[in-house]
């Protein structure tokens, strides 16, 4: 009896040689992948990486992104600001933010998004510990994430790894950007290390550029002066303080 061959695992390759080259050709669909900020102040930095990794995924398709944010995690971070996504190459009208108080409830409705098949996406951002996001909780999310093909990403800041299902982990901070003409602000830079993977190597880094009318990440040139970013540049709400894209984890 002839065996069934499994199906090629779709995947996101970056252009980045190195880092494709690690994932064994790129970030791969329908898995969760984990985002945590290096520090609090990361945490600004972490957003943008998962909204502009997101947006780079979509790959030209209009789906639909559905944003899980905890009580927490909008007290610590503010409203997520239009005007901020659109600076990010994002468009805000593909995405659907919620605010749900009640943990279980919050994974519930990520189980639930991934399981429709209706997604492009789906983020659960939490600040802090949750108890509540165990082992069994973590591979419900990535049986759910395998079995639609709907990427999940979980941006975690304030809180440490644990032990989970996540196809990859990540470490996310700022670095320093490259000051354009008359020291307007440059593009987004960010370092990001690789913490774990299922199959593959670990323990690499690396620092990447935006470019927002690609949507594309490059490798960052030799870092720059700071610049700061202007205040429709931040996805988080009007009259938080500058993100300064040169705070780099200890």
């Amino acid at each position: 009896m002839p065996l069934c061959s499994q199906p090629t695992l779709r995947r996101w390759a970056s252009g980045v040689t190195s880092l494709d080259t690690a994932l064994a050709g790129g970030l791969a669909y329908g898995r969760v992948h984990e985002l945590y900020a290096a520090q609090d102040e990361d945490a600004a930095a972490a957003t943008g990486f998962a909204l502009a990794l997101l947006t780079a995924m979509a790959d030209g398709e209009d789906r639909t992104v559905l944003w899980l944010r905890s009580r927490r995690a909008v007290r610590q971070a503010g409203v997520m600001q239009a005007d901020g996504c659109c600076d990010l190459g994002a468009r805000p009208e593909d995405c659907l933010f919620a605010m749900i108080a009640d943990t279980k409830e919050l994974l519930k409705a990520a189980v639930d998004g991934l399981r429709s098949g209706a997604l492009g996406t789906v983020v659960i951002e939490t600040q802090g510990s949750l108890p509540e996001l165990d082992l069994t909780a973590s591979r419900r999310l990535a049986l759910a994430a395998e079995k639609s093909g709907t990427t999940l990403f979980l941006l975690c800041s304030g809180a440490e790894p644990v032990p989970s299902a996540a196809e990859t982990r990540w470490r996310v901070a700022a670095a320093p950007s490259r000051a354009l003409p008359a020291n307007a602000p440059g593009a987004p830079v960010f370092d990001i290390e690789l913490l774990r993977q299922r199959s593959g190597p670990s323990g690499l880094s690396w620092q990447l550029e935006w470019d927002r009318d690609r949507r594309i990440f490059t490798e960052a040139a030799a870092a720059g002066a700071l610049v700061p970013v202007p205040a429709c540049g931040s996805p988080a709400a009007a009259g938080a303080g500058p993100v300064r894209f040169g705070q780099r984890a200890a």
